[in-house]
This record gives structure tokens, C-alpha cells and sequence, in this order.
């Protein structure tokens, strides 16, 4: 778990405290989001803390991943920024100020953006950083970002940076997984179950295929068991679609809650979304919709188990092709309790 770090000793505050890269005895991680890309860093952060094993680590995020990376055992201290816009000068050296009082002697960006080479030039300016900050000590000569998924720019990145790379590539974020034994009885849930993810972020409707009803309606005709998992705009969308919609009560599932249930799922559909992200990187099988928003391949969806249906408009996609790509992902596969789903 997450705990709060030491103070910078005495002589610390221009920024580095005086060890080399590899012997630093405080590194920065920066990873401001979105949620699927906090994921994605599960696996970064396993190997900069197999390549820092005695160093205290703090990722810096933004305040809705905090409560998340605080839960994480390969940090120490979570930073927030709240990602004030750069002409409040008044928030931005309050944020200086936070990151060198921690006094980092290496720095992983693996946000990799504007905001954050700013953060290279005017916040620890001279500090070991690994990234693609313009001057910056270790650099990392990123691919084109829309060919290459998060993962492999992780990987690659950590390895022009001298590290060891063992688990960029494949993140497993196990450690979000609650029990949630006493929400599934109390909502008459039993395994092997399906869960359906048919929400999204209420600004990107274009990400919401629109055929969940009439996925869950096949399903459960073939004697499935159906579960959605709504989030808090997405209570009345879950109890459009057949099936049970999983909350505690009148209270929708918190990240880890949902890590939990998704943990037991025998499979998963969803859109382009965090839940069904987190489900992927879980090592559930399963099954994401993509419109022509954003290709799959560049979020770094597709894993073992896992795969990715692609088409120009969401709207156009057949409850059919969805059914019979759930069919094929459910064949012979083990139910939780070791038998085979029929």
C-alpha cells in the first residue's frame, strides 16, 4: 500500500538529491491519466521498482487517480497536480515548490507531453529525466504514438533509459481486486456470469454501441447470466439492458469493486472505457467495441484473452457479429469453479 514518504533532507531543494540515476534515492513517476493509461502504467512501475528497489517512489497524477495510485504497493507517495492551466503562475510554483521538496534524483514522464516537458524545463530543470523533454539527460526517441500502443512506448522508454524490461509490456493491476462476495449474493448473482459494459463518458456518445439490449437478450436465451456494472451517469443506460444491474444497494461500485466483480466475470463486452480496460489487463476474457474514434491497437487493449472489434460507425455494428464473437470466446472455456461453461 501507498504510504507517505520521508522528508527531502536538508540541501535538497534545487531539485536533485545528489545520487546518480540508477542510485537515487527518490524517483518521480509521471502519469497524469486517463484511467486506461494509469492502468497501463502498472507494468512500468513493477519495473522501475524492480530497477529502484531501496528508493522512495511518488507517481504524480491528477486528483481523480489519486485515491487509486495510493493503493498501488510499487509507489510510496502519490503527488497530485491538478493541471492548473500554465499562465496561473501562482499554482504552478506552489506545484515547483511540492515537487522539490520531494527532491527526485531521477524522473520517469511517462505522460510525455507539453505540459509536462514544461515541467522538465521550468519545475527540475537538471534533473536525471527520462522522457522526451527537449535536453533532458535520458531520452526517449518515442515512436509515431498513433501506431504504437502505451505499453510498447512504456517498454521502450524504459529501456533507452537503461532499465530492465519485464512487465511494461504486460501489466497486471491484481492489486485494484476487492472481494465482493457480499454485493454479488446480496444481488443474486452466481457464477459463471457476463458482464456488459454499455456506457462510456457521457461527452463521447460516439464510444456507446448501441446494441447491448439485444446482445443481453441472446445471452440470457441461451441461459447466460448477464450483469452490467453502471457508474454514476450510467444507472438508467444499465437498467435498459437485461440482466442484473450490480450495485451495493442504491450505490454504484467504486474502481475496486468493479476490479473485483470483473475479476470473476467467465467474459466481458464493453465499449472503448475504462471498465473495460481494467478487464483487460485483468486477465478477463473478453470482447471491445471501436468506432473509428480511436484505434484499438493504439490503447493497448488487445491481450491474451482479450480482443478488439473494429468498425467505422458503432452504430452499423450487427448484434449478430457481437454474439457470435462472444459465442467463440466462451467455447470450452473453464467456468470460475473449474468446470466448463456450456
Amino acid at each position: 500500500m501507498a504510504r507517505s514518504g520521508a522528508a527531502a533532507p536538508a540541501g535538497a531543494a534545487d531539485g536533485r538529491d545528489g545520487a546518480s540515476a540508477g542510485g537515487a534515492r527518490r524517483v518521480l513517476v509521471i502519469k497524469l491519466g486517463a484511467f486506461g493509461d494509469v492502468l497501463l502504467a502498472d507494468g512500468a512501475l513493477r519495473d522501475i521498482r524492480a530497477a529502484h528497489p531501496g528508493a522512495e517512489i511518488a507517481v504524480l497524477t491528477t486528483p481523480a487517480y489519486r485515491r487509486i495510485l495510493e493503493a498501488c504497493p510499487h509507489v510510496d507517495r502519490v503527488l497530485v497536480d491538478p493541471r492548473a492551466p500554465r499562465w496561473r503562475l501562482d499554482r504552478m510554483a506552489a506545484l515547483r515548490r511540492r515537487l522539490r521538496a520531494f527532491a527526485p534524483g531521477m524522473v520517469y514522464d511517462l505522460q510525455n507531453n507539453a505540459r509536462t516537458a514544461f515541467y522538465h524545463r521550468w519545475m527540475l530543470r537538471g534533473t536525471p529525466w527520462s522522457g522526451t523533454a527537449p535536453g533532458c539527460s535520458h531520452p526517449h526517441r518515442m515512436a509515431n504514438p498513433k501506431s504504437v500502443n502505451a505499453r510498447e512506448r512504456h517498454a521502450t522508454q524504459l529501456a533507452d533509459a537503461g532499465l530492465a524490461v519485464r512487465h511494461a509490456r504486460a501489466p497486471r493491476p491484481d492489486w485494484m481486486i476487492r472481494d465482493v462476495s457480499a454485493v454479488l449474493a446480496a444481488n443474486g448473482v452466481v457464477e459463471p456470469f457476463i458482464v456488459l459494459i454499455p456506457g462510456s463518458a457521457a461527452r463521447h456518445p460516439h464510444k456507446r454501441w448501441p446494441g447491448y439490449a439485444a446482445l443481453a437478450e441472446a445471452l440470457i436465451a441461451e441461459g447466460r447470466r448477464v450483469v452490467t456494472v453502471p457508474g454514476p451517469d450510467e444507472v438508467a443506460l444499465c437498467r435498459s439492458v437485461p440482466g442484473v444491474t450490480l450495485m451495493d444497494g442504491e450505490r454504484w461500485l467504486d474502481w475496486f469493486e468493479l476490479a473485483g466483480v470483473l475479476s470473476r466475470a467467465a467474459f466481458v463486452v464493453g465499449n472503448d472505457t475504462g471498465p473495460s480496460h481494467l478487464a483487460a489487463h485483468l486477465g478477463v476474457p473478453g470482447l471491445a467495441l471501436f468506432g473509428s474514434h480511436t484505434p484499438a491497437e493504439r490503447t493497448g487493449i488487445r491481450r491474451e484473452g482479450f480482443d478488439a472489434i473494429e468498425v467505422a460507425d458503432l452504430a452499423d455494428l450487427p448484434v449478430a457479429t457481437v454474439l457470435d464473437a462472444v459465442r467463440r470466446g466462451l467455447a470450452g472455456g473453464p467456468d470460475p469453479a473449474g468446470g466448463r461453461i456450456s
